[in-house]
């Protein structure tokens, strides 16, 4: 082995170097890969932020019905807090004032009466799960979409690979590696963005569709209070 060949075998890089690959790819797969890396940038945040809303949600609505049944003066209660902040005390504020508006007006079919309270709490439940839904829109997209993101970085890359080997009149793997391993990062850094997606969204979805059945057993409790309340008036 002559000195040349040694030093070139000495050189050779051992592992794969991210960074590497990146700065030597073409400007489409660097545009193609620093868009997926923001977007799994974003994924995670949403992933973090969104964790911690929804526990907070949950804390604060189990604290509320707590509460709720505890005391006497209820609408007291909904009027002593701040109601934006908890979803179950939104629930029971749209039953209530549907309540009043009924007394007010006059209370001439009770059970018509009763469906309208259904209805608005109904109503309310399916509000906040699909606001906290729209949360999850990015997420579902993302891992999507992300994928096919990567492919398009990696197909360019190929692309560009075979052009080079045009350029060259060289076939050799030493010529179409380096260009094709480019082009899979790509495709690698797409699955990074997505796999943490997808996973959140599943598990995420199931969080509030058990949140949005937790809110609708209130709203239940709560519809048969008001019914009481009514046949006791």
């Amino acid at each position: 082995m002559t000195l040349l060949n040694f030093l070139a075998v000495a050189a050779a890089p051992t592992r794969l170097d991210p960074l590497q690959l990146f700065f030597d790819a073409d400007i489409v797969v660097q545009i193609v890969i620093l868009g997926l890396l923001l977007a799994s940038l974003w994924v995670w945040t949403l992933i973090i932020g969104f964790g911690m809303r929804l526990a907070n949600l949950r804390r604060k609505s189990a604290a509320f019905e707590a509460e709720f049944w505890e005391q006497e003066n209820v609408e007291g209660l909904l009027d002593g807090r701040n109601r934006k902040e908890t979803p179950s005390a939104r629930v029971a504020a749209a039953g209530i004032s549907e309540l009043r508006r009924s007394l007010k007006g006059g209370m001439k079919d009770p059970a018509a009466a009763r469906e309208r309270v259904a209805l608005a709490m109904d109503g309310q439940v399916a509000l906040e799960a699909d606001q906290l839904g729209e949360r999850l829109g990015f997420l579902a997209t993302t891992g999507s979409v992300a994928p096919f993101v990567g492919l398009f970085g990696t197909v360019w890359g190929i692309m560009n690979s075979f052009f080079q080997i045009g350029e060259q009149a060289n076939s050799s793997l030493a010529v179409v590696a380096p260009g094709i391993s480019e082009a899979l990062f790509a495709t690698a850094i797409g699955l990074f963005a997505a796999i943490p997606a997808v996973i959140a969204y599943n598990r995420f979805s199931a969080k509030v569709g058990g949140f949005e059945a937790s809110l609708g057993r209130f709203a239940d409790r709560v519809q048969a209070w008001i019914g009481r309340e009514m046949e006791g008036s």
